[in-house]
This record gives C-alpha cells, structure tokens and sequence, in this order.
C-alpha cells in the first residue's frame, strides 16, 4: 500500500447510477494508514453537490467536483485541469475519480493514459474498477449500453448489494458478468464494510496503454436525464389523491389553483416517503438531494427503490426546502418528476 514518490496512482471506480461507488469508497478509507493521503475527484449529475456533504466528513484530504456533465466527453477538458490541479496543490498518495453513473471507462482510461505520458508518468492509471448494483443490474443494463461497456472495460467488477439478491439470482448475474468479461476478476463486497484495500489498489492496469487503442465505440450519453425539484413556486395545481398532510400545504376537496405550500415549513416524513413510492424504478433509477424535515436537514439517497436519509448540517446556500435530483430514462423521467414535484408542493425546474 505503499507509494513511490515517482508517481501518484490514479484509481478510477465506475458503475451505473446507485451501484454504491460513494458509499465503498468511503469504506475504504477507515482502512488506510493514518498519513496515507487520498484526494477524491467526483463527477455528479446535475447541479447539487449531495455526495461531496458525506465525503467532506471523512478522512479524504481534499474534495474536487466536476458537475453538470460527464467527464468522459462534453467535460473532459475539465477533468484534466482538475487531476493536474490536484497534483499540484495536495500531491496526494493516491487520487479516486469517482465517475458518473452514464461515464464510458475506456474513454476516462484511454485520457489518464495521456496525462501519463505528459507528466513522465507523475499522474498514473492504477485501476479501473466497476461497481455492479447485483439486485439492479440486469433491469438497467436493457437500457444502459453503458453499462455493460463498464463491465467490459475494466480491471476488476464488484458485485455490490448481492445480499439482496437470492443465490440464483447472483448466479445467472456473475454467468452473464462472465459473457461480457471473463477474464476480469469478480469480488463480492461485504456490505458497508466494502472490500479490503488491497483488492482494489496496486493492480497497475494494462488497459490502453497504446496510444493507437482510441475508443471509438463509446456511447451517446442521452441514455440519462436529469430533473432537478425545488421549492414551490407562485401557483399550485391541486389535485385529488395528494398527501394527507398539513405541512404540504395542499387542498384535497378540490382542484383549484391556489398559492403553493409554504416554503418556510418543512416537510413531513411522511410526505416524503408517498411521494418516493410513486416512483417505479424501471424509468426512475436514483433521486439524490436535500431535504428539510421536521427533525432537520437530511441528504436523500434513493436508488431503484431503496432510500436512506442521512442527517446533515452541511447545506447549501441555495436550497431551503427541498432540492432533489431525479435521474432516468430519458423521455420518462420529467413525467416522473413532475408528479414527486406536485406530491410535494414543488416546482420542476425548467
């Protein structure tokens, strides 16, 4: 686990959205040496930076974020400043790139590659690691070529969440595993304990160290769209069948327009969960954001119908209420969207 002061290791961890790559990552740190020094770069979806809250409250020595894209095409630019800028200013002992969930693995590996040879091998690709939901795998991947090009180009899959998974089912997940990529290693995570950091550090990857190996079969990265939820706005549409609930500031008996909940109030757990089960996890695959309840602040992670509210003072300027990143299908997830927004007296931004 050591580190030669010729270069600093890059590990780079991959998986579609929800598969747990924050939630390992920070497993892994506990485990370290005290002065081992570790920088993460995040790549988040939409505008609101959720994760980086949790991750800020660990023993990483820095956070950087990429938002609003995916480093791996209309922001790659991005992440090469931001690796550089790491170097410069932390020289860590290792750095993670914690990637979005649509990111294409060849094309991040093939731009360390380069950074490589720019830097005399100073900034140098370690690892490619993939993070596979194993409940959730075989839904998303009928509609993420993504995600089976992150099973195939990587140097090791984690199977992640196969506890709630039967035995057949994992069995018929690490075969097809195996049709996409049968010569990489597979290794079961141990639920919030994650994996011991030698499996997934010192690996020294072999993917794409010839210049002439230029992916060209990455996907188009339409296959993920985003819907941001904030307060309520000026006018609410009212329906029947809306929560039963003061705090959400809505009129049962009729559908009349009338002035959108109270941004002030917070909003009732119990609010929160209807509008949560509204959504199917077939079109809708992760809702990320802030949320203020009657008990405080929370961070919402949902991912294919699982949640956990964690408690934070850690806020952004900008949300008061509720700020919540919806991501899916494309085509199916703003109609999705919009009913969460309307269960919860909010608006969907434009």
């Amino acid at each position: 686990m050591t580190t030669s002061t010729k270069n600093i290791p890059i590990t780079v961890f991959t998986g579609f959205l929800g598969a747990g790559k924050t939630t390992l990552i920070l497993s892994l740190l506990p485990r370290l040496p005290k002065d081992y020094k570790v920088v993460l770069l995040k790549n988040e979806f939409g505008d609101i930076e959720v994760d980086s809250q949790l991750t800020k409250q660990s023993s990483l020595a820095a956070v950087s974020e990429i938002l609003n894209g995916c480093m791996c095409c209309v922001l790659v630019g991005q992440m090469k400043t931001a690796l550089l800028e790491i170097r410069e200013k932390f020289r860590p002992d290792r750095i993670f790139i914690e990637c979005s969930g649509s990111a294409f693995p060849a094309t991040l590996a093939f731009q360390i590659r380069e950074l490589e040879r720019e830097t005399n091998d100073d900034l140098k690709l370690d690892a490619i690691i993939t993070v596979i939901d194993a409940e959730n795998f075989a839904g998303y991947e009928d509609t993420s070529p993504t995600a089976r090009m992150q099973a195939s180009y990587t140097d090791l899959i984690l199977i992640n969440k196969w506890e709630h998974a039967s035995e057949r089912h994992l069995d018929i997940l690490i075969d097809h595993l195996n049709t996409l990529n049968d010569t990489t290693p597979k290794v079961k995570c141990q639920e919030k304990d994650g994996v011991d950091p030698s499996v997934v550090m010192g690996i020294d990857s072999k993917l794409f160290q010839n210049p002439e190996e230029r992916p060209t079969d990455a996907p188009h990265h339409d296959e993920v769209e985003t819907v941001t939820i904030c307060q309520g706005g000026q006018v609410d549409h009212v329906h029947h069948g809306g929560c039963n609930d003061g705090h959400c500031g809505r009129n049962h008996g009729n559908d009349l327009e009338r002035p959108a909940a109270d941004a002030s109030l917070p909003l009732s757990q119990e609010c929160l969960m209807e509008s949560l089960k509204m959504l199917s996890k077939e079109t809708v695959w992760r809702v990320k954001g802030f949320v203020r309840l009657e008990s405080g602040y929370h961070i919402l992670n949902w991912a294919f119908g699982r949640y956990e509210l964690i408690p934070t003072e850690a806020v952004p300027e900008d949300i008061d209420r509720v700020k919540l990143t919806v991501m899916g299908e494309r085509g199916e997830v703003k109609r999705a969207a919009r009913k969460m927004a309307e269960k919860l007296a909010a608006d969907v931004a434009q």
